[in-house]
């Protein structure tokens, strides 16, 4: 499942790719699926994994991205655990976070269909996770490419799924999305200049619904 900035670019009216410019591509995959992944890499072509990171497999043409693989436990109670799947030659290191993310509807492109989360689930993981510098700035950019793609039903379930957070979690959410408000844009990535008032509704909205802890 695409996990990442493609998403945005993929639920865009007839995939336009023209919300967020990615610089790779990130692959959840079900840890019961791991196995199942692994044996199928060896008709992957164009990619060869990284010898530092396992995980990561480089393309060898400028014309496609690097891809990075992620483990997702469904089952994963706490979403601030993460662990280690080890494999020599597939290793996963499993996010709690990404089990906010449930199976979206997938996209069709040119006859080949990509799964997808659904919007409100990776949104909330981008707006749950703590980051810093220019990564951090990115994802938040990505989640304002997810906002504006999100439909009123996807932000009912943000909001469902927000109250059964922590109230850390609660916290990081909220804290996040007024850094977001305050961010220039970047080259290739959505403005949050135009989408201020958007950003700032979703926050009173989250306060008025899971609190202020």
């Amino acid at each position: 499942m695409v996990v990442d900035s493609e998403v945005p670019n993929l639920l865009e009216p007839d995939a336009l790719s023209t919300l967020v410019v990615s610089q790779d591509v990130d692959l959840a995959v079900r840890v019961d699926r791991a196995r199942d992944v692994k044996r199928r890499l060896s008709d992957l072509e164009g990619f060869r994994p990284s010898s530092e990171e396992p995980s990561v497999w480089l393309p060898e043409s400028a014309e496609l991205l690097e891809v990075n693989f992620l483990g997702l436990d469904p089952n994963t109670r706490d979403t601030s655990d993460s662990y280690v799947i080890d494999d020599p030659d597939f290793p996963l290191m499993v996010f709690g976070l990404l089990s906010l993310m449930k199976p979206g509807r997938p996209v069709e492109i040119e006859g080949l269909s990509v799964p997808v989360p659904r919007v409100a689930g990776l949104l909330l993981e981008k707006l749950a996770t703590e980051r810093t510098g220019e990564k951090g700035d990115r994802d938040l950019l990505v989640a304002l490419g997810l906002l504006l793609v999100a439909k009123p039903e996807d932000l009912d379930e943000l909001d469902a799924t927000y109250r059964g957070l922590s109230p850390d979690l609660r916290h990081t959410v909220r804290s996040n999305l007024t850094i977001l408000a305050g961010l220039e844009g970047r080259l290739g990535m959505p403005d949050p200049g135009p989408h201020r008032v958007a950003i700032a509704s979703l926050r009173r909205r989250l306060e008025a619904t899971g609190g202020t802890e």
